[in-house]
């Protein structure tokens, strides 16, 4: 499973047949089931009557204006395609075909389909669309809408959804609102809400204008929210919808309570901070450890107008790292990338820039069952052995630990490892300068960065501790723009990856490591990883037959991955930290998943009456 994300918008398996639908029933003919809801493992957490998610207000009061940032710019709002930076929250205008929870592992419940239902062997599933379901221009959205919106995505979109939704060989108008997705042979489970993740966009809309085109004309939605004003690379603004169809069902109550939500954007984070501070605009998500530690200062702050908190989470982590192109020869050796990554500090970095505030990753799935520790156990080397002398034989007899330091800054015992590995690599220093043995060429590389952003005070150090090898480092800071450009064309040679996922990994594993998107442009697969066992590795995990078999499978190609030197793993932190001026509410449960902004969150209408008028009395 894959979430929502800008500036792309990647929308989003079922189990054997012990997979249960709560409040579905047994379709006798076909031996399969049908229901409102459907979960990955076992049953949804909500049932067939239920009235709201539990992590929501649903009294919230409707109304207010609210104001946020973001860093870069933007040149479209078609977030489906692999032109153009599209503008943010533009998720606020489309649906699909079902909505997902933030309190489970990977659970859906009918949004733009009332019902969903599937055979036993998960060959294909079908979905009944709600009667009220409406474009933005009062028009029913059809099945024709469905198919269609399939089509333009995987042959005109972003190649992400090519790979997502490679394994739908058909889908077919069943009459009575019904529409019926047919996969190919194999066993992935997850298909059935991989499809139920399916944004829907009007066909209607598309007969007069290219898909595959950039644009900055709002595409009609079927959201909660329309487009109200663009500023090109500058801002936009959203509106709620008073006459929003879907604002009585179950997955709706207590969401989408914010009337406008307007964007800011802003070129430099500094600047956005003070901004901010000034209340140019109402809410951030802080992201640097010093900032949060030092910079939330000021009259506003100390008057109590500005809440700043961490919210706790149980959201998988994922991988922060510096990611190395292997594309690029440089960097084939895995020699050469263990010896960089001993290199990089992170006790001193963390101790220095972030006032400890982070922990070292050390897995691809980290902050989640899913990630691998300790030797494997006897599943694991059970799914694991066949691939011996194939794989690094440290995946059998060693747990994966990134190289420590005593943070003083003299990694010397960590610079003597990094040279060994580089002279059994064929380099050698000549001169100060490190140069391969047979050729002469020097070891020099471009560290690709975002301008604006706060990366370069990390990755200085790193490079001035490579430099200390003869190593020769080019930090190289880009627009917004040409940043993308490049990343998508895989024109770079290292750069900061983060690699979001979810409790229920699935699909998205094929475009972040498979080799099939190692050369499709736009794809995740940054590393350009070719490797036929983690193709094997991912396609059990997306066929994994139950919990315990998915979690076995991710452990297994956790080890793989990280003993193939891929990254250089960076840190995680597991809270959101958040700031806000003191104008809103917020439900007394949160989400594991989310910190539920905007969604969930409401304008309080005394607390901005209060922050208005300037007076620090109303209690918190």
């Amino acid at each position: 499973m894959i979430m929502w994300r800008t500036p792309i918008l990647f929308l989003i398996a079922t189990v054997c047949v012990g997979f249960v639908l709560a409040g579905g029933s047994l379709a006798a003919d076909e031996g399969g089931y049908s229901g409102h809801g459907v979960a990955m493992h076992g049953a949804p957490k909500y049932g067939a009557d239920f009235s709201h998610f539990d992590y929501v207000n649903p009294d919230a009061p409707k109304g207010g204006a609210v104001r946020v940032s973001q860093t870069g710019t933007f040149d479209s709002l078609n977030p489906f395609i692999l032109k153009g930076v599209a503008a943010g929250y533009l998720g606020l205008t489309f649906e699909t075909l079902m909505a997902g929870s933030r309190d489970e592992a990977f659970s859906q419940y009918g949004l733009i389909a009332s019902r969903v239902e599937f055979p036993a062997d998960r060959s294909s599933v079908t979905f009944t669309l709600r009667d009220e379901a409406r474009w933005h221009d009062g028009t029913q959205i059809t099945v024709e809408d469905v198919i269609f919106s399939l089509e333009a995505l995987t042959t005109k979109g972003n190649p992400f959804y090519r790979v997502y939704y490679a394994d739908i060989v058909s889908v077919k108008d069943l009459g009575e609102r019904r529409v019926k997705f047919t996969f190919s042979g194999g066993n992935n489970r997850e298909l059935p809400l991989i499809v139920g993740q399916l944004a829907i966009l009007p066909k209607k809309f598309f007969d007069s204008r290219e898909f595959e085109k950039t644009t900055l004309e709002p595409i009609m939605g079927s959201g909660p929210y329309k487009v109200d004003l663009v500023e090109a690379g500058r801002a936009i603004s959203y509106v709620r919808l008073n006459d929003y169809w879907g604002a009585g069902i179950p997955v709706n109550q207590g969401r989408h309570n914010i009337d406008t939500l307007r964007i800011d954007y802003y070129r430099d984070d500094t600047v956005a901070l003070e901004a901010f501070k000034a209340h140019e605009f109402d809410w951030r998500s802080e992201n640097t450890a010093k900032v949060w530690a030092k910079a939330y200062n000021g009259p506003a702050i100390e008057a109590g107008l500005i809440n700043k908190v961490e919210i706790p989470h149980e959201q998988p982590t994922g991988l922060s790292a510096f990611a190395f192109n292997t594309r690029r020869p440089l960097f084939q050796d895995q020699r050469v990338r263990e010896a960089l990554a001993l290199v990089f500090d992170y006790e001193w970095t963390n101790k220095n820039l972030f006032f400890g505030a982070y922990t070292r990753t050390k897995s691809y799935f980290s902050n989640s069952e899913l990630a691998s520790s300790g030797l494997p156990g006897t599943d694991e080397l059970a799914l694991l052995e066949p691939y011996r002398g194939r794989i690094a034989e440290e995946v059998f007899t060693t747990e994966f630990e990134p190289p420590k330091t005593d943070g003083s800054g003299k990694n010397r015992k960590s610079l003597r490892a990094a040279s060994k590995l580089l002279r059994a690599a064929g380099w050698a220093v000549v001169d100060g300068k490190l140069v391969h043995s047979e050729t002469g060429a020097p070891f020099e590389f471009e560290f690709l960065m975002q301008s604006g952003g706060a990366f370069e005070r990390i990755v200085q150090p790193f490079a001035r501790n490579l430099e200390r090898l003869g190593i020769v480092v080019n930090i190289r800071l880009v627009d917004t723009a040409q940043y993308q450009n490049r990343t998508d064309d895989f024109d770079f040679d290292m750069l900061w990856g983060g690699f979001g996922q979810s409790l229920s990994p699935g699909n998205e594993q094929r475009d972040f490591w498979g080799s099939a998107a190692a050369d499709v442009a736009g794809s995740r697969n940054l590393i350009g990883i070719r490797d036929p066992v983690i193709d094997e590795l991912i396609e059990t995990i997306i066929a994994a037959p139950d919990r315990a078999a998915l979690i076995t499978a991710s452990r297994a190609l956790d080890r793989v991955l990280l003993w193939g030197h891929y990254v250089v793993p960076l840190w995680h932190l597991r809270s959101y930290r958040v700031a806000y001026w003191e104008m809103f509410g917020r439900p007394e449960e949160t989400a594991k998943y989310d910190h539920g902004f905007p969604s969930t969150w409401w304008v309080d209408p005394k607390r901005l009456q209060v922050l208005e008028g300037g007076e620090t009395t109303l209690e918190k």
